[in-house]
């Protein structure tokens, strides 16, 4: 996906940030409390497309959310965030998570591993199966002052640049 402009940097700091953390806060619609959000930590790898890969269990109740609605909200943040939020970068990543398709399964599963290892014990484990976030949108937030939503299309061509 080349662009013809220039990407913005708010683009270029929210994907250089989902890539480099590898872990989030996934905020699911809740099946048992209808309408409210559920989230969970979990790691994530990041495809060429700015999509996350998920490896979960069919017994973890954001998968049985996300299999009644795929609808999410993946949240990364920094790692001052946790002593300074405000003045941190964050940002949330919206789409819908879904399994992988079988076609592309094992080249996700090599890219998921790389990043996390020690997820090999799981990934051919009975219930455990490979899902995506395909995104939607990002809002992103540099610290105090710099927030702001970051189209599909930057945050992908951003991550060409890398």
């Amino acid at each position: 996906m080349q662009t013809d402009r220039p990407v913005p940097a708010r683009a270029r700091k929210a994907r250089s940030l989902y890539q480099k953390r590898g872990f989030g806060v996934l905020g699911t619609v809740s099946k048992k409390m209808a309408g409210f959000p559920f989230a969970s930590i979990t790691p994530y790898s990041v495809d060429s497309q700015g999509r996350a890969l998920f490896l979960f269990s069919g017994l973890a109740q954001h998968t049985k959310n996300i299999l009644e609605d795929p609808r999410c909200s993946l949240m990364v943040y920094e790692p001052k965030a946790e002593q300074d939020p405000l003045d941190s970068a964050r940002m949330n990543v919206v789409g819908e998570v879904r399994p992988v398709p079988e076609d592309e399964w094992e080249a996700a599963r090599e890219l998921y591993l790389r990043d996390h290892p020690d997820s090999e014990q799981w990934i051919g484990f009975g219930d455990f199966g490979l899902y995506r976030l395909e995104v939607t949108d990002v809002y992103f937030v540099g610290g105090f002052g710099e927030a702001g939503w970051v189209s599909k299309g930057d945050f992908v061509a951003a991550g060409e640049l890398e």
